[in-house]
């Protein structure tokens, strides 16, 4: 196959990176270019909690996209247990009749967030005004996860 990978098509557009917690509260966002790798916000994502984080080493459930040494190095340097679905993984499991398995607790935050009309499709020009309707949407997925109930 020749050209730009399918995946991405070289396409312009948004992504979300979310660190939650496990009931589902967003505890960092990050957004970048739709084509760049998800590598190199995982770092940026870990830094940027909101919260002051508990001294004792916390679980970190990442999915293929960020199966790479470095990314377990920086999570384990910053109090992480790194568990991180590895490539090609998923094809094992479907072969031996394995179901396939993803990380419901982000895809359920990443529904929440799609819910807010302005989040679903990026029309704002500059990511600045974009990162603050995010975190005013995380915000507000706070306040009802804890506050409503």
């Amino acid at each position: 196959m020749i050209g730009q990978n399918p995946a991405d098509r070289g396409k312009y557009g948004t992504k979300r990176h979310v660190l939650t917690d496990q009931r589902g509260i967003p505890l960092s966002v990050v957004i970048t270019a739709a084509n760049t790798h998800d590598m190199k916000a995982a770092t940026e994502t870990l830094d940027r909690t909101v919260i002051e984080r508990p001294s004792k080493s916390q679980n970190l459930c990442l999915d293929k996209g960020y199966d790479f040494s470095e990314i377990e190095r920086e999570s384990t340097k910053r109090r992480y247990i790194p568990h991180i679905r590895h490539r090609g993984e998923e094809k094992e499991l479907i072969k031996i009749g394995y179901p396939s398995r993803r990380w419901v607790v982000v895809e359920r935050t990443n529904s929440w967030h799609n819910r807010f009309r302005k989040l679903l499709i990026r029309y704002e020009k500059k990511s600045a005004n974009y990162l603050a309707l995010v975190q005013l949407s995380c915000c507000l997925i706070l306040y009802r996860r804890i506050i409503l109930g």
